[in-house]
């Protein structure tokens, strides 16, 4: 349920920064899903994770999104 409600705040931050931030949503339900969850190692959704132009990660949250924090981080 949580993932269902914060769906129209990661699509509204994806249609205002869209141009600083690419956003990947992954459907843990797919193997491809499953398999990336398990590689970058969490097991509740929504987790949020975000990394710096280098591939670095910087923080997780899980469950649910800091919209200041998201914006704070951006170069």
């Amino acid at each position: 349920m949580a993932c269902t409600a914060l769906k129209p705040v990661v699509d509204r931050l994806e249609d205002e920064l869209g141009d600083r931030v690419d956003i990947i949503r992954v459907n843990v339900q797919d193997p491809v899903g499953r398999e990336l969850a398990g590689s970058l190692g969490f097991q509740y959704t929504p987790t949020f994770i975000y990394f710096d132009e280098n591939g670095n990660e910087k923080w997780r949250e899980v469950g649910s999104l800091d919209e200041k924090k998201l914006r704070d981080s951006l170069p």
